[in-house]
């Protein structure tokens, strides 16, 4: 009985059970194998692993660089098809913003060459054709760092990884965090959007607003006392102008985007 209830739990908690073995991975994941996943703001944890570029050591590799690491379900799944062809077509657009991509599931290397020469010679994509995929994917058979990140089974049972991915900046913090469900394909232009909107912050101490897009005003300090919010007010007009006291925006213009990419359309 005790069994029993233990199992349900862990179904109702983390919606698998124990043993379930995830997408191409070696050794099933168990109940106290679990790491939390990492938060906004924390290190990046480390890890070093083969991939289909060589061994990488990350983040330390990518130091004073941004980089974004994704998990997908598996090799020769369709979604994970379009997007890595999507992103591999992409990648100068994201070089040109200082930002490399890590690729990895549950699969072995083999799987990923493999599926990359798969990609290369047989699919045609929305115009794409004979893409070369030069991104790392790493090979993760025994699921040692999707743990780290907190990558489980996803809660339909079918024993996949998420669909996550993690912007981090080149200090190594993370700066963003997504998670789709593995019948969602992802928005890159979406995530580049993103990635330049938190240069920008970083860059002009500054916030983006809703919809933004680079080149667009953007969002000032609120004042942080009462004659700080008068000076605002009194203020307005030369190098910013305010909806409210505490609502401010500025001009920035697409040549202050570090390092100064524009959004294209394709």
């Amino acid at each position: 009985m005790l069994k029993k209830l233990i199992a349900i739990a862990l179904i109702s908690v983390f919606g698998f059970r124990a043993g379930t073995v995830l997408a191409g991975a070696a050794e099933p994941v168990k109940p106290n194998d679990l790491a939390r996943a990492p938060m906004i703001g924390e290190d990046a944890p480390a890890f070093s692993a083969d991939t289909t570029q060589g061994k990488i050591n990350f983040p330390r590799d990518y130091k004073n660089k941004w980089v974004v690491l994704f998990s997908y379900s598996a090799d020769f799944t369709p979604v994970a098809t379009t997007e890595v062809l999507t992103l591999a077509a992409m990648a100068p657009e994201f070089k040109a913003v200082n930002c490399d991509w890590v690729g990895i599931s549950g699969d072995s290397l083999t799987s990923h060459i493999s599926w990359i020469r798969s990609l290369q010679e047989k699919i045609v994509y929305k115009n794409m054709k004979g893409v070369n995929v030069a991104l790392p994917l790493v090979a993760d058979p025994k699921i040692e760092v999707l743990k780290k990140y907190g990558l489980f089974p996803s809660v339909s049972g079918e024993g996949r990884t998420y669909s996550a991915l993690f912007i981090i900046d080149p200090k190594g913090r993370i700066r963003s965090m997504l998670f789709y469900p593995a019948n969602t394909g992802r928005n890159f232009m979406e995530i580049k959007r993103m990635l330049i909107a938190l240069q920008t912050a970083d860059a002009y101490s500054v916030s983006t607003p809703s919809d933004w897009q680079p080149g667009e005003d953007v969002i000032v300090p609120v004042p942080a006392t009462v004659n700080a919010a008068k000076e605002r007010q009194d203020g307005a007009g030369k190098d910013y102008y305010n909806l409210d006291w505490y609502l401010g925006f500025r001009k920035l213009g697409r040549e202050s985007i570090p390092p100064a990419p524009v959004k294209k359309e394709r």
